[in-house]
């Protein structure tokens, strides 16, 4: 029964959606959840002081999401499709779709995109750093260059720069396949892993990005850090619902990062133009406040600390877009959510299969006896442990935009 109405949650909410003049807000803070520190026993979130949060999550609804399935570890990509109603499952999208969409690249039916990192080997070719020491984004366009002119046989070969350590890489012609494997092995000590066709008819695509490996590695040689290519998330353009048709909002969303803007892009949403810190971000939401209906705004210092393996840099973090709080509540959103598209455990230094704190507030959102924003007071919260794509209806629902269903 779950499995088959989530499959259809969209068809099902479309004609129940009424226009109101209501706000709301997502505030999406990348890797959010955590895991204890072994010498405290304490996590990120309950190490940091969040005042605000904390106290906005006593008014709130809270809960648990689950972006994908128990124990499945989300990207980013289906991490925010679930936060924005998608099931994740039934509308995959791929990573290199995404970041060339965040550039404004103009990707066409039929190229296959992947998101490439620049990283470290060793003399055996064994990678040593993921992100090549996260170089400068004007490194990267240095270093793209060197890979604009490659050339493969009957397809036109497209690197672009994108933000530090990444690029985007698309191949253009006819017949390709975005089902492949992917060239990074998501650790460290072993060598790129050579690209596989994941069905039939892939094989000549994926023969083609090996030769573009090959390539890159002979062209970066004398690069360190940034001395090899790591490749994943290829896909090619899909087609899904829009997110303001869906749910009668003119959405718009802000983020300094382009894969979250490409994602944005993807759904139907206006992306608009900001600077690269948080601060850029907020004055951006107070300059276009009375032009949109719901906003989705994007916090990745979380991520990155986490993803670094810095439990103390995604404490201060967590405190330093607590600060910002007062000021986004202070324009008077009708439904203000805080969440997250999965966890980042420093002690992991990774992604994480654990589902991520969620805060639902509006004036309709009911009683709760959370009283901090943590991971262990959340999972006391109203809200239960939820799929993802199932916050979206209760975010429409305390915004006042849905009629009843049935009679």
């Amino acid at each position: 029964m779950l499995l088959g109405y989530t499959a259809t949650m969209l068809d099902l909410l479309a004609p129940l959606v009424v226009s109101n003049t209501t706000k709301i807000v997502l505030l999406s803070l990348d890797g959010l959840a955590g895991l204890p520190r072994a010498k405290t026993g304490k996590s990120e979130m309950e190490t940091a002081s969040l005042p605000n949060l904390d106290t906005l999550a006593t008014e709130a609804a809270c809960g648990l999401l689950r972006h994908v399935a128990p124990g499945i570890t989300p990207g980013s990509g289906p991490g925010h499709l679930g936060l924005f109603g998608y099931d994740p499952l039934r509308y995959p999208v791929g990573r290199g779709v995404l970041e060339a969409l965040g550039i404004e690249f103009d990707l066409r039916a039929g190229d296959v995109a992947a998101r490439g990192n620049f990283c470290t080997v060793d003399a055996a070719g064994r990678i040593t750093d993921r992100r090549a020491g996260r170089i400068s984004t004007e490194e990267c366009i240095r270093l793209t260059e060197r890979l604009r002119d490659i050339r493969l046989p009957g397809v036109e070969v497209l690197v672009e720069p994108v933000k530090e350590h990444r690029f985007v890489l698309v191949l253009r012609g006819t017949g390709l396949s975005g089902r492949l494997s992917e060239t990074d092995p998501q650790t460290l000590g072993t060598a790129p892993l050579p690209v596989r066709g994941l069905e039939p008819g892939a094989e000549r695509t994926a023969e083609l990005v090996n030769r573009f490996v090959d390539e890159a590695r002979r062209r970066l040689v004398d690069a360190a850090p940034a001395n090899m290519v790591l490749l994943r998330g290829f896909d090619q353009l899909p087609a899904l619902p829009r997110f303001p048709e869906i749910f009668g909002l003119r959405a718009a969303a802000i983020a300094a990062y382009p894969m979250y803007r490409g994602l944005a892009r993807l759904v139907g949403m206006e992306v608009l133009k900001t600077g690269s810190g948080f601060a850029d971000e907020v004055a951006t939401l107070r300059q276009h406040w009375d032009g949109y209906d719901y906003f989705f705004v994007h916090y990745k210092d979380t991520d990155k600390a986490g993803e670094d393996g810095d439990f103390d840099a995604k404490v201060a973090a967590l405190e330093r877009f607590d600060a910002f709080v007062p000021e986004i509540r202070a324009l008077g959103p009708d439904v203000i959510v805080v969440s997250g598209d999965h966890a980042s455990p420093s002690v992991l230094a990774s992604h994480g299969w654990q589902p991520v704190p969620v805060l639902l507030w509006s004036r309709y959102c009911g009683a709760d006896p959370v009283e901090a924003f943590t991971e262990r007071a959340c999972a006391a919260g109203i809200l239960g442990v939820m799929p993802a794509q199932h916050l979206m209806p209760l975010v429409m629902a305390n915004a006042q935009r849905l009629t009843k269903y049935g009679a």
